[in-house]
């Protein structure tokens, strides 16, 4: 089985090259950044085209975490991050469960209301050390982090919203960026089962995983990612039954997986659903590598299944949700929170 394509695209439109290979049957879905947006009516526009391209439908996603993970921003709530809630929780725990649903439920509502359908959301690694990770995550305490994190995912529920859970097993207590290099964690399956917890109490309530492009070769000497032993262990020890999305094949921790045909097959053969290829050049060179003939049917299938399992599907129009004074000040306290972050 193949994972279905979720691709980046460049600009703010859909240029005749990029929607052609939209068409190919490998891609299902599209994920944008701050390159594919400048304001809301725009954003709308676009999500429109890509809705409208083919049958089924593209899955549109995006990473508006919070903090400094927000791909779109003017027109939006600042959304701040996450840590910031879990700076509640030691002193009040129930305002730092209320403010990770406010978050969850105006991001998720936000993101909804301009046409896309999910945001890679939550973080569910724990803050203890990683470059990347960093403020991220909602603590560096696993208990702390299922705590807020179930509030959250009921708050992007409540919206319309699915969720995705990253970066399994735990990229946060590894202190190098997958982004930029081949990242090892050498602990042992006793120390990273800390990083586990959340994803295995919040396992039932996750529609999409994410794993880590990093080396536990505790189990493994594959990276997360291309590991049938960690997806596996995924599935049956944690008893998860979701969509495994790939992050990211471009970056560098996915190198061990060769050429990215290499890599997506490799990711593909270790049980991903999915597979994320953010670059659009590299999205580009991957696409045009592969015959469209040549794609199974049934591969396609399964793809397209798992691409819709993600749809949002909006409780309520943002409009809507405006006219409702609580929800509004949801997103004032998040714009405050944000504030005094930055400051």
């Amino acid at each position: 089985m193949k994972a279905g394509l979720i691709v980046g695209i460049p600009g703010t439109a859909l240029d005749p090259i990029s929607r052609e290979r939209l068409l190919h049957p490998a891609v299902v879905g599209v994920i944008l950044f701050a390159r594919n947006y400048r304001n809301p009516d725009q954003l709308l526009q676009l999500a429109e085209m890509l809705h409208g391209l083919k049958q089924p439908r593209l899955l549109l996603c995006v990473d508006q975490e919070g903090g400094r993970v927000q791909r779109f921003r003017d027109g939006f709530t600042p959304l701040p991050p996450l840590a910031v809630i879990g700076r509640w929780y030691a002193s009040h725990p129930d305002r730092a469960r209320d403010l990770a649903y406010r978050h969850g439920r105006v991001m998720a509502a936000e993101v909804l209301g301009h046409g896309v359908d999910l945001s890679l959301a939550p973080v569910l690694d724990l803050d203890r050390g990683s470059r990347v990770i960093g403020e991220r995550a909602f603590a560096a305490d696993p208990a702390i982090v299922a705590d807020v994190a179930a509030w959250y995912l009921a708050g992007m529920r409540d919206a319309g919203m699915r969720c995705c859970g990253k970066h399994f097993p735990g990229h946060g207590s590894v202190e190098a960026d997958s982004h930029h290099q081949l990242v090892l964690d050498d602990r042992s399956l006793a120390a990273i089962e800390q990083d586990l917890v959340p994803f295995r109490v919040l396992a039932a309530q996750l529609d999409a995983v994410m794993p880590a492009h990093v080396i536990y070769p505790a189990l493994d000497s594959e990276p997360a990612g291309f590991s049938a032993a960690w997806i596996g262990r995924l599935r049956k020890d944690l008893g998860y039954g979701g969509v495994v999305i790939s992050d990211d094949l471009d970056m560098a921790g996915a190198a061990a997986g060769g050429d990215s045909q290499e890599r997506w097959s490799a990711c593909s053969a270790a049980g991903c659903n999915l597979a994320l290829v953010c670059d659009p050049d590299s999205a580009a060179a991957l696409v045009d590598r592969i015959d469209p003939a040549g794609v199974d049917d049934h591969d396609i299938e399964a793809a397209q299944a798992a691409a819709a399992k993600l749809y949002g599907r909006a409780a309520f129009t943002l409009e809507q949700q405006l006219l409702v004074p609580e929800f509004r000040s949801w997103r004032n306290t998040l714009r405050q929170l944000a504030g005094e972050t930055l400051g």
